[in-house]
């Protein structure tokens, strides 16, 4: 009899920042197949999601990848139900409406690495700061590179474990960060940018590091770069239309909803957004072919492949929730009368 590790991976009922659970159910001659992940409870009055007299909440299997640290392990990501097999309303991909996987989704996700015992990013000496951004991005070489051990062995545990990773590079501050991920579905681009997460917050427990998701987490009057989680999407119209029209109609869609969209991408992203360092205002909205200061981006591939490809929101921010940031700009898109 085999026995083979589950982790059961989760988000939490906190506001307006969800945090990541997780906890390990042993199961005999498991299959490795989703199907066969049974579905599991926790106590959510320990979560934010549930009363103490009432504490029960379901864990519904939705996505299941190798655990490349553990012998017969995999990592399970769930979403939360109530006891009536309901979502519950901390469960945000339940609210995408992409069942048949129409949009695609790039997320770029940046982050720093902060060392646990000065509470700085890498590279940031105590009671001071380390040379200003500009040798940073994409460095070479110990001066300017710092985590790199990390950053690399996150990146092979993503690929092991069956993520459709698409790169790394540091970026433009100290000890800041990114990595890709692709996916065909708005859904499961949620689902492996959290295993994604889960790896890498994992994975720092033996380095005596963190991870920091705030978008501004040196201030928001210093003179850095804030980390974002810049949204790639793109949906059968904007990838075959071939029509600037189009396209100039779907970024318009946008402009009317600014505040909703805002609500859901991120805590203390009026920070971050300031018009400065290569972002838009909060309070304004834009959007231009290669502009990285506007709030749509309008890649410059897409326009050279004749308006065939993809659409670039830059405003979500580092500790957003990339099933509310896809859910949100799909029922955006779905508005617009093209």
């Amino acid at each position: 009899m085999s026995k083979s590790k589950l982790e059961y991976i989760w988000l939490d009922g906190y506001k307006p920042t969800q945090n990541m659970r997780s906890k390990t159910k042993v199961e005999d001659n498991f299959s490795g197949k989703l199907e066969d992940c049974p579905i599991w409870s926790f106590d959510g009055s320990s979560t934010r999601q549930a009363t103490g007299d009432s504490s029960d909440c379901l864990l519904k299997p939705v996505a299941i990848y190798p655990d490349p640290a553990r012998k017969n392990g995999y990592l399970v990501m769930t979403e939360v139900l109530n006891p009536d097999g309901t979502p519950h309303v901390s469960n945000g991909r339940a609210t995408i409406d992409d069942d048949d996987n129409d949009f695609w989704f790039g997320f770029e996700q940046e982050y720093f690495i902060m060392d646990r015992k000065t509470q700085l990013p890498l590279g940031f000496p105590v009671g001071g700061y380390p040379a200003p951004q500009g040798l940073y991005y994409c460095s070479v070489g110990g001066r300017n590179t710092h985590g790199r051990d990390l950053v690399e062995e996150h990146a092979d545990m993503c690929i092991a474990a069956g993520l459709n990773f698409e790169g790394i590079n540091q970026e433009v501050a100290s000890g800041q960060w990114e990595f890709q991920l692709f996916a065909k579905g708005a859904k499961k681009a949620g689902d492996e940018i959290w295993v994604a997460r889960y790896l890498l917050d994992r994975l720092t427990e033996k380095y005596g590091y963190y991870i920091e998701y705030h978008p501004k987490p040196l201030g928001k009057d210093m003179d850095w770069n804030g980390s974002g989680m810049h949204a790639n999407f793109s949906n059968s119209t904007l990838r075959t239309c071939g029509s600037q029209e189009v396209y100039e109609k779907i970024c318009e869609a946008f402009r009317p909803v600014v505040k909703e969209h805002i609500e859901v991408y991120g805590e203390f992203n009026d920070q971050r957004l300031t018009g400065e360092h290569e972002t838009q205002s909060i309070d304004e909205f834009s959007y231009g072919i290669s502009d990285r200061g506007a709030s749509i981006r309008i890649p410059i591939i897409t326009v050279e492949k004749g308006w065939k490809g993809w659409l670039e929101d830059r405003r979500p921010a580092s500790n957003a929730d990339p099933y509310k940031v896809a859910g949100r700009i799909v029922r955006t898109v779905k508005t617009a009368k093209v």
